[in-house]
């Protein structure tokens, strides 16, 4: 690969939610948009990308596998900036933020946000306050949505008994239910069906699980009694 004789820099993502990960998803699109924008407008040349999927905020820098790929990278090919789409997506807690940026000082390397570059540049007073204030307000805001999901959890579960999770056969496909209810309530020759003729009786009108298979009995039962 050509090099373009531009200092050399390197992308590090972090995204916390199991939901919103991967290459289509917003988050990455988000954040490597917004470093790919940055390093062009301030003359960087971006080498390598290195991301920490399914990593909370408040997890030490030291701990996670990508950021520890990426320094182990570093050490060997020259770079010695790391660009970030915010201060709180290197880090939200504000102690894992501090110590995360001095261990990278410590080691002769620059952290850019590319939200707000001079971050963690600058070491004046004023500088590490409005860094400290910048970290709060990133975990109070962070408190405060986690508070406000759980309480729409708890209203929603104590009105309908479920929050989350696998949606039931019922919600999932009520034709199904219904004709499963049906079957269970009419016999075959004086007999009543067994939950392996009602499934296979689903089977038979189209009814088959996920991978196409015949719905076991235990499953049957459950979209009876449904």
């Amino acid at each position: 690969m050509v090099r373009s004789g531009l200092p050399k820099s390197i992308a590090y993502f972090r995204t916390s939610s199991e939901a919103n990960i991967g290459q289509d998803k917003d988050s990455l699109k988000r954040q490597r948009e917004a470093v790919a924008k940055y390093a062009r407008s301030a003359g960087y040349e971006v080498i390598a990308e290195y991301s920490d999927d399914g990593v909370k905020g408040a997890d030490p820098v030291d701990q996670r596998p990508g950021f520890a790929a990426m320094m182990k990278h570093i050490a060997g090919n020259g770079a010695r900036t790391i660009i970030v789409e915010t201060a709180s997506r290197f880090a939200r807690d504000l102690i894992v933020q501090e110590t995360g940026w001095r261990y990278l000082k410590d080691a002769g390397i620059t952290l850019i946000a590319a939200d707000s570059p001079d971050a963690f540049l600058d070491e004046t007073p004023t500088a590490v306050m409005i860094r400290q204030i910048l970290g709060s307000v990133s975990q109070f805001e962070k408190a405060m949505l986690v508070a406000k999901l759980k309480g729409a959890r708890d209203r929603k579960k104590a009105e309908t008994g479920k929050c989350g999770g696998r949606k039931s056969y019922r919600e999932r496909n009520p034709e199904m239910v219904a004709l499963a209810k049906k079957l269970g309530r009419y016999t075959i020759n004086g007999r009543k069906r067994s939950l392996r003729d009602v499934a296979a009786e689903l089977e038979a009108q189209g009814h088959v699980t996920a991978d196409g298979k015949r719905y076991a009995p235990t499953a049957v039962s459950r979209m009876i009694t449904a």
